[in-house]
């Protein structure tokens, strides 16, 4: 027999023999699970219905075989489950799921199991055809808003999922989990991002101006570039609900949309713009009227406000356009509008900014030029 040195684990001094270390080992081990968190191009999340369960569903994935990385186990799973063979290279959240969140009866000795989520990508219309159920066990697959994850899945499957696709927007890397909840809460997890369903306002998108006095303005949003290139978002702090700063006219707006705007960015943000530039408008086919968007440049934030429309005080984050298309449910036309967002970006000298988590501003800040952040 070899004798064990000391673990971090281990009484000071104690020797184990590997026949000893390795029954400890064995008596603490837990499960290994996986599973691949996939949304389709409206950001929707992929869930499976299973015919050994009664009306609740699962992510893509299983048991991680002995000897199996959880990674390979994910690749597996897909493959066996949906048919697809797919390269699974990112970490979204390892979960520890302690036993009693789980009602496993006694004679299962449920120890507890690490569960890893992998980030499956977005899936195309042909990718998704592409998927081929097996004869047993899956027995069909359904795509659904972030905000009903929890009636499909378990309570504490909903959660992780969610956790899970809030680290995918903020671009942080994978986060950590104890039975679905984040050991550090990011600004998106505080306020619940994605909890609430998002409206899905696929409105066509019109380059050009609005067309003839008489449509109506029916509302005025600006898409508000930091030096970095990141925009000003607006999650509603009992929600999680995202939003651009502006809102609808008033009267003491006088007709002028850029009026409007400002003045809703200073009750909603207390945020200070210049260099606004007209990108063009949404049309509602059921509501006549003109939605229009503005691209500018924040120069500055003062305390946050609270506005006087809703009485709430927004919390304020910094967002690449691309992560911020996520928190909406623009369909197709979205596309169209963030290319008008970035032509309008390079017009206005500002970089095109690379994905990084996302930045909650709380106090006054200053931007005096755009290498640098006064706070």
């Amino acid at each position: 027999m070899t004798a064990t040195t000391t673990e971090p684990d281990e009484a000071p001094g104690s020797k184990m023999t590997d026949e000893e270390y390795g029954a400890h080992r064995a008596s603490s081990a837990l499960w290994a699970g996986t599973s691949v968190l996939i949304t389709n191009q409206r950001g929707e999340v992929l869930v499976q219905h299973v015919d050994y369960l009664d009306g609740t569903c699962l992510l893509p994935g299983g048991g991680v075989d002995k000897g199996e990385s959880p990674a390979s186990g994910a690749v597996r799973e897909l493959q066996e489950e949906l048919g697809v063979t797919a390269v699974i290279d990112r970490g979204l959240a390892v979960d520890y799921v302690s036993p009693g969140a789980v009602n496993a009866p006694p004679e299962m000795r449920y120890p507890g199991e690490l569960l890893h989520v992998f980030n499956g990508g977005t899936w195309d219309e042909k990718q998704i055809a592409a998927i081929r159920l097996p004869e047993r066990e899956i027995t069909s697959i359904e795509f659904v808003e972030p905000a009903r994850l929890p009636d499909f899945l378990f309570p504490r499957d909903a959660r992780r999922a969610l956790a899970a696709l809030r680290a995918r927007i903020n671009g942080a890397g994978a986060v950590l989990l104890e039975d679905g909840h984040p050991l550090s809460p990011t600004v998106l997890d505080r306020a619940g991002v994605l909890s609430t369903p998002r409206l899905p306002h696929r409105y066509p998108f019109h380059p050009a101006s609005v067309p003839g006095a008489e449509t109506p303005i029916r509302q005025s949003w600006v898409w508000a570039f930091a030096p970095d290139g990141r925009i000003l978002l607006l999650l509603d702090p009992d929600t999680g609900a995202a939003c651009l700063p502006g809102g609808t006219p008033e009267p003491g707006d006088h007709g002028d949309p850029v009026a409007t705007l400002c003045r809703e960015a200073d009750e909603e943000a207390a945020a200070r713009l210049a260099s606004i530039t007209y990108l063009g408008y949404l049309s509602d086919p059921e509501q006549p009227g003109a939605r229009v968007r503005y691209a500018a440049v924040l120069t500055g934030l003062d305390p946050p406000p609270v506005d006087p429309a809703t009485d709430r005080t927004y919390l304020r984050i910094l967002a690449t356009p691309e992560q911020a298309l996520e928190f909406f449910d623009w369909g197709p036309p979205a596309t169209e509008q963030l290319t008008a967002v970035h032509q309008a970006r390079r017009r206005l000298a500002i970089p095109k900014a690379a994905l990084q988590p996302v930045t909650e501003l709380v106090g006054p800040v200053t931007w005096e030029r755009p290498d640098t952040l006064l706070t």
